[in-house]
């Protein structure tokens, strides 16, 4: 690279830093409310389906957290979800609702949990804005949508729109498959969490014009198992129509859990729990925190961790793969984001032993972590070739990427183009300056990027300058995809759709780029591997 070239960078840097920063504060000035309630003090009060609700104001944003969209699930397990009873007076929106039972969460958990959360700059006036409505991650199994980096009042503030985020049911509460086994009342089981999905997306159709919200522009983004989510949604009959954009983050579903694989997995989790396939009433009754427990029953198909749970091919609420073996044509009319990470197993990955390995260990440790079938030594003199002097850490870290992380997306993008319906494939390159060099572009890195919360406790991309004018930049292009189903927007280079001709990525960088096929060796080193989705 010339001293003039390095020169011109640098200068473009700065630019996009102190535009970024202006960008940032006009947004901020020209969404703020001009609700007179803000200024005298009162509670906000909205009205839904089931009953008004009062929320508070967060820097201008009025903001409602905790509203129940779907009725206790508890005297219902495992069956699909029902709209909430209607109350009378005025219920206090005021703290997050409890997440599903899990393994590991430091929140309130309760079978309780069908609530969500609302972000909007101003109540009833008309203002018909985009629905932004965040699925969070935690594959199936765990998360919610209450954690602190997805507040919604930055994004809110910066665009002009209506954030939502959800709990739902995961793991054995909301993908255990029971339909097999002869009870009719848990036909539906297996994909229980995806119709709480669907419900929560019905509640905005039917409640988020009270919100300021338009409920014929609703866009649902996802990170990780929220984008997993999405992908399967785009195949289910229910949920067509109910949303108008997808963008899914590091986070794809090529093909759901078979139906035999899903009873085998059920049959492990019967036996952890003591009960007989001819007993299933038993588990109507089993104490929450023990069905909690037998989450750690070794699963059967994939052969260690726990047991894995997800979308069903029950042939009711899914009778197809999301993405196998084309593109849903339901969702074909749908605009479609795809995004990956350029560095995501270093999120997975954390063991010293990643950082300190030799070109003798090597093989075996990428043979463990790739999740292909292919000759490790083969891999390794590949990536010598393409990347002279990579060390073995790197090399590591790059096969297992490209080998397990963006097998799907990839194959999503190519499926949308060929079903000329094309997807708008993104990658983040933009190293996060924290974790002393080793977190680099990793898996979960555009979360605090696309929702302007870099600010945030716990933001993996830190505060600093450059963070902030890369959130600037992506947060700016999810409104935008939001607002028009068009990710391109004002200082943005032009975003073409994804080919199979030349495979257009939008790099998320300083600056930002459009590239043909980045990585374009890897990915023809791994497509002649078979691919199967973790899990399935």
């Amino acid at each position: 690279m010339t001293d003039t070239t390095q020169t011109k960078l640098n200068i473009d840097r700065r630019d996009i830093l102190r535009g970024s920063m202006a960008t940032a504060v006009t947004a901020v000035a020209a969404a703020m409310p001009t609700d007179f309630a803000v200024a005298r003090g009162a509670a906000p009060i909205a009205r839904t389906t089931a009953g008004q609700v009062r929320g508070a104001y967060d820097k201008g944003v009025v903001t409602f957290k905790g509203i129940r969209y779907g009725a206790d699930t508890t005297p219902r397990r495992f069956m699909p979800p029902q709209r909430p009873k209607p109350w009378s007076g005025v219920q206090d929106a005021l703290a997050y609702g409890a997440s599903c039972p899990q393994s590991h969460s430091e929140e309130r958990m309760s079978e309780d949990c069908l609530f969500l959360n609302v972000w909007t700059p101003a109540l009833r006036d008309g203002g018909r804005r985009p629905v932004m409505f965040y699925i969070h991650g935690g594959a199936y199994s765990s998360g919610s949508g209450s954690a602190n980096i997805y507040d919604g009042v930055n994004l809110c503030k910066r665009g002009d729109v209506v954030v939502v985020t959800i709990n739902h049911r995961l793991n054995a509460f909301g993908y255990l498959s029971l339909g097999m086994f002869g009870k009719p009342e848990f036909a539906d089981s297996g994909n229980a969490g995806q119709l709480d999905l669907v419900l929560a997306l019905q509640w905005v159709r039917d409640n988020i014009a009270e919100f300021g919200g338009d409920p014929n522009t609703v866009m649902v983004f996802g990170q990780s198992g929220g984008g997993a989510k999405i992908a399967t949604m785009m195949a289910m009959p229910a949920a067509k129509g109910l949303f108008h954009r997808a963008t899914t983050m590091s986070g794809q579903q090529i093909t759901a859990s078979g139906p035999l694989h899903a009873q085998q997995r059920t049959e492990v989790y019967l036996a952890a729990l003591g009960i007989s396939r001819t007993d299933l009433d038993a588990i109507k009754n089993i104490p929450t925190e023990k069905l909690v427990s037998a989450l750690k029953a070794t699963d059967p198909i994939i052969g260690s961790g726990g047991v894995y749970f997800g979308p069903v091919l029950d042939e009711r609420s899914l009778t197809r793969h999301p993405f196998y073996p084309d593109a849903p044509s339901q969702s074909a009319g749908i605009p479609m984001m795809v995004g990956n990470t350029h560095d995501e197993t270093r999120a997975f990955i954390t063991e010293q032993w990643a950082y300190d390995l030799t070109w003798d260990q090597l093989p075996d440790r990428i043979a463990a972590n790739m999740r292909v079938d292919i000759l490790p030594n083969l891999v390794i003199e590949k990536y010598k070739t393409w990347f002279p002097g990579i060390s073995p850490s790197d090399l590591f870290f790059a096969a297992t990427t490209a080998a397990r992380s963006w097998r799907a997306a990839v194959i999503e993008d190519e499926l949308r183009a060929q079903a000329g319906t094309p997807a708008y494939a993104y990658q983040v390159n933009w190293p996060s300056p924290l974790g002393n060099g080793h977190r680099r572009a990793q898996h979960m890195i555009d979360i605090p990027l696309s929702f302007d919360n870099t600010d945030k406790a716990g933001a993996i991309t830190g505060n600093g300058e450059e963070a902030r004018a890369m959130a600037a930049i992506m947060s700016e292009t999810f409104i935008a995809f939001a607002k028009t189903g068009n990710p391109d927007h004002k200082d943005f280079p032009v975003w073409k759709p994804y080919t199979l001709t030349n495979r257009e990525t939008m790099v998320f960088n300083l600056p930002p780029r459009l590239e043909n096929d980045p990585r374009g060796e890897e990915r023809r080193l791994f497509e002649k591997v078979p691919f199967i989705q973790q899990g399935t």
